[in-house]
């Protein structure tokens, strides 16, 4: 056998590695740094990735990723790759590290009881659909400037030596499905679908599944060209000049071609906006079309034209061209005839905003001259009002504001709009807790510390507000012995949509978890169909499940809405549930894995079979007035959701049997 070179960086790599491995349990931080300095040497090589991935079986073993994010490969998930590595350092060396471990797993040079090979090359197949921006990286000027260069390179050298180990073919099945769960969801923001799809545009002449590259190109025209016109001129002036010289029945093609794209998609081209534009200004009759309307949305737009006119002439342009989508689903939902609407919108259209307020929304449109910080707004409105379980938390720890915002769309516009009026204009809301009036411009502690900006017009505005008012409500109900939601929930969204009854799994003084089958019973005898005296759910139940990684084991707390109950195309029953984080690659271990389509699913709702549901299930809301008899649960389900949660977050936690 040949020996290999092994040059200075690779010896000092080596060196490090031994003493790191040599080292005592108490001593691995002492010398993981070593370690850490001598990869990324190693990584600045031509040909370093190899030589880090031909000792990555010992990685492990020696204690590079001990007591730190990367110490457990159950925890690891594929889509906070991209993050670690473009945060550079350390953060970016261990990541590196990381893959190059999974892909020695994934290649069989080294075994793990936490991850099979099957299992390592579907991890690394997700990474890789993720992160196509980096496996072809575009030649803009932003990215040739943004961050350190020997980063990029050793970003660019990981995907290029995962790229020679894994087949295209894979990734881009990964890639279109990632895309098609995505856009099953119809979020607001569509940036990340956005970048997948603009990402995928480099697989289109790779040699890759037929029906791949159907799908493919199906969402890039969507974004880009779903018209005849549309694709033979891309610049927006010389669209508009041709769709002016159309006759009636060009313009009907155009119309139904962007509807059908829009509508099969929920994504909009920046050229539908365009039509839409001209068509309120001349051709009015042709609106419906261009939206894909159905009965009750041309019933509306017949009967509110005159707002509708001003929505299009304010809100839809261009840049802010999905909201042609959320005007189409607004209309369709009839709200323009709630009461409270067609006035709230137009004082929104002239409303006096505060600067720090209107110079946040002209960021969102930033280079965009023209678009006032208004019209951004009622283009955000628009798409709420439209698509309330569109709304996302984006990247902060807000589920419970993000919730607030749906349930208001849904069930109470007008006093969701006041919010928004309120927040713009006067920077404070408030709401009553308990005989006492809580404004938000008296507070200064939320949940966030720094507001991610990835958000919807609306949730920018309103979040910051609703966040700080949570926050409150908890310290308020604080130390009463029970979960603080019982009282923080009705307060925070509105007495009247949140039943009176309230249940907890885990004991508030204990931090255990008591009677936990009789929590199970009650569950199942106040919501399930055939247990509960048949009452329907009226409004979302706003509830509290355990989020579980794909091993199972317990990541943290999240709220979600439970928005009905029903049987899916196999006729068995789920929960179908608003899961304010829009993501659609969920999997919580135990083959407990959410699904957003497939199963009866409305678009932006997730669900899983009713039982799975309640075995991630710790607090809910019920009215005591409409249950059926706890005990007529059969012993066998109560058992299975048991051993679930068990089995699962449970371990964290101490039962107690009653």
């Amino acid at each position: 056998m040949v020996e290999k070179t092994i040059n200075n960086r690779e010896e000092n790599f080596v060196r490090a590695l031994d003493v790191l491995e040599n080292a005592l349990p108490y001593a691995k931080n002492i010398y993981q740094s070593d370690v850490h300095e001598a990869a990324g040497w190693l990584m600045d090589q031509e040909n370093g990735m190899e030589q880090l991935y031909a000792l990555a079986d010992r990685f492990e073993e020696a204690g590079i990723f001990d007591d730190g994010p990367w110490d457990e490969l159950t925890n690891l998930q594929p889509k906070f790759v991209k993050g670690a590595l473009m945060a550079g350092g350390t953060n970016a060396t261990l990541e590196i590290l990381s893959e190059l471990r999974i892909l020695s797993l994934a290649e069989e040079d080294h075994e793990s009881e936490d991850m099979s090979s099957e299992e390592a090359q579907e991890f690394l197949n997700e990474v890789m659909a993720l992160n196509m921006d980096l496996i072809f990286p575009e030649e803009t000027e932003a990215m040739r400037i943004e961050g350190k260069e020997e980063e990029k390179d050793r970003i660019d050298r990981l995907f290029q030596f995962l790229n020679e180990k894994l087949s295209l073919t894979a990734v881009s099945d990964i890639l279109v499905r990632e895309i098609k769960e995505l856009t099953a969801q119809r979020p607001i923001i569509i940036d990340r679908i956005a970048s997948m799809i603009k990402s995928g545009k480099q697989l289109i002449n790779a040699h890759i599944d037929d029906e791949d590259h159907k799908e493919l190109e199906r969402y890039i025209k969507a974004l880009t060209a779903p018209s005849q016109q549309s694709k033979e001129h891309n610049d927006l002036t010389d669209y508009l000049n041709v769709i002016k010289k159309l006759g009636d029945k060009e313009l009907k093609n155009e119309a139904e071609a962007f509807a059908k794209s829009m509508r099969e998609t929920g994504l909009v081209s920046p050229h539908h906006a365009v039509l839409m534009r001209y068509l309120n200004h001349d051709k009015t009759d042709i609106l419906p079309l261009a939206l894909g309307l159905n009965d009750e949305g041309k019933a509306q737009i017949k009967e509110h034209d005159s707002i509708v006119g001003e929505l299009i002439k304010v809100a839809i342009h261009p840049p802010m061209c999905q909201s042609v989508y959320g005007l189409a689903l607004m209309l369709e939902r009839g709200i323009l005839s709630s009461n409270p609407v067609v006035p709230s919108l137009r004082r929104l259209i002239e409303l006096d905003l505060q600067p720090d307020v209107r110079k946040m929304l002209l960021n969102v449109c930033k280079g965009n001259e023209g678009i006032t910080a208004n019209s951004i707004l009622v283009s955000g409105v628009i798409s709420v009002l439209g698509q309330p379980l569109g709304v996302g938390q984006g990247m902060n720890p807000t589920c419970q504001t993000a919730r607030g915002i749906s349930l208001w769309s849904l069930h109470a516009p007008g006093h969701l709009m006041e919010f928004i009026a309120r927040a713009a204009r006067d920077g404070d809301i408030d709401v009553m807790f308990e005989g006492q009036r809580i404004h938000s411009k008296n507070l200064h502690d939320g949940l966030v510390e720094e507001l991610h900006k990835k958000l919807d017009p609306v949730s920018l505005i309103l979040v910051p507000h609703l966040d700080r008012i949570y926050a409150e409500l908890v310290n308020r109900a604080q130390f009463r012995g029970e979960d603080v939601h019982k009282w923080v929930n009705p307060a925070f969204y509105g007495g009247d949509w949140i039943p009176k009854g309230f249940s907890s799994a885990i004991d508030e003084l204990t931090r255990s978890i008591a009677d936990f089958p009789g929590f199970v019973r009650l569950f199942y005898a106040t919501h399930h169909p055939e247990h509960n005296n048949g009452h329907g759910l009226i409004y979302p139940n706003p509830v509290g499940i355990f989020v579980t990684n794909p091993s199972g084991n317990l990541l943290g707390l999240h709220a979600v809405s439970i928005q009905r109950i029903d049987k899916d195309p196999d006729d068995q029953y789920r929960i179908y549930f608003y899961n304010p984080n829009n993501d659609s690659s969920q999997d919580w271990g135990q083959d407990v894995k959410p699904s957003v389509r497939g199963n009866g699913e409305k678009p932006g709702e997730s669900s899983l079979p009713f039982h799975k549901f309640v075995a991630r299930l710790y607090a809910f809301h019920y009215n005591q007035y409409e249950q059926g008899d706890a005990y007529s649960i059969d012993n066998d389900i109560v058992d299975e959701v048991t051993s679930l949660a068990k089995e699962s977050w449970g371990k964290k936690y101490t039962w107690i049997d009653q």
